[in-house]
């Protein structure tokens, strides 16, 4: 049997401990500080132990875990438009205060996916076909505006990167999973705007990818027959691996436009449908 006595100069909120072989592991919380002690016996009668500590966290710790917390709810539709919020419920499944739910809401406020009533509280945005058509013109603009300095600037370590990324894509779309296309796809957009090395208009173009993605579901975004994106993919790649700047622009501009079609046409689709409903 090994004994082991723990002496602490402050009383502490919990202390857990695992068992695994030959390793106790005892986690010591103290005040948002977290103490770990790894404890080794290799043999009878011998016991090492190792001391170490985890930094407390910071308001704006888990102010940034709360509003990655949400954001994974709004991508795994969780969330969806209209809803009303409770910052409430949100801090018990996040399991923090409410103090750094409100503040991410206020961050997500800012980007458009939720608004703030006086005296009622948080709510999702609605879908609105008018912000769908003002993103992807965005999108559009910002996209093939990009391609010039993305050109200009391609060699071969860049070129494989972008070929990662579209094979990453042809990969995932041919797979069930509605959000890993989803993602996919951003990651080969994302991937060739930041080849041009525009800070500016790429956090530009990351915003409209977080508003697109998380705010509207994916069976209203990805609505494009898979072929078409697969054949407008390639032939982007393919212009732009021979520098072909007025083709990989046409190809860009018409693979952008007829996604936000058959997004427009989605929408209006499931509107007419919730009408015949009433």
């Amino acid at each position: 049997m090994i004994k082991l006595i723990l002496k602490l100069s402050v009383n502490p909120i919990y202390v857990k401990v695992f068992a695994n072989k030959k390793v106790l592991i005892f986690f010591i919380k103290v005040s948002g500080y977290t103490a770990e002690l790894r404890c080794f016996y290799p043999g009878v009668g011998i016991l090492k132990c190792i001391m170490g500590t985890r930094t407390k966290k910071s308001k704006d710790d888990f102010t940034l875990e709360a509003y990655n917390g949400i954001r994974r709810m709004f991508f795994l539709n969780e969330i969806i438009p209209g809803q009303k919020i409770s910052y409430g419920d949100l801090a018990k499944r996040l399991n923090m205060s409410t103090t750094p739910v409100i503040q991410a809401l206020k961050r997500l406020e800012i980007q458009g996916l939720v608004r703030h009533e006086p005296n009622r509280g948080y709510y999702t945005e609605n879908i609105s076909l008018s912000e769908i058509i003002e993103i992807y013109d965005f999108r559009e603009l910002i996209e093939v505006s990009l391609l010039p300095d993305t050109i200009s600037g391609m060699n071969r370590t860049k070129l494989k990167k972008l070929k990662k990324a579209l094979d990453n894509h042809l990969d995932a779309v041919r797979d069930i999973f509605l959000k890993d296309r989803l993602i996919k796809d951003m990651e080969f957009h994302m991937t060739l705007a930041q080849l041009s090395g525009n800070r500016i208009k790429v956090a530009c173009l990351k915003d409209l990818f977080d508003l697109l993605y998380l705010k509207y579901r994916g069976n209203i975004l990805f609505v494009t027959p898979m072929e078409t994106v697969d054949a407008e993919h390639m032939q982007l790649y393919d212009d732009i691996a021979k520098g072909n700047l007025e083709g990989a622009s046409h190809v860009l501009a018409h693979h952008i436009a007829n996604v936000k079609q058959h997004a427009v046409s989605s929408i209006e689709r499931m509107k007419s449908e919730k009408k015949a409903k009433i």
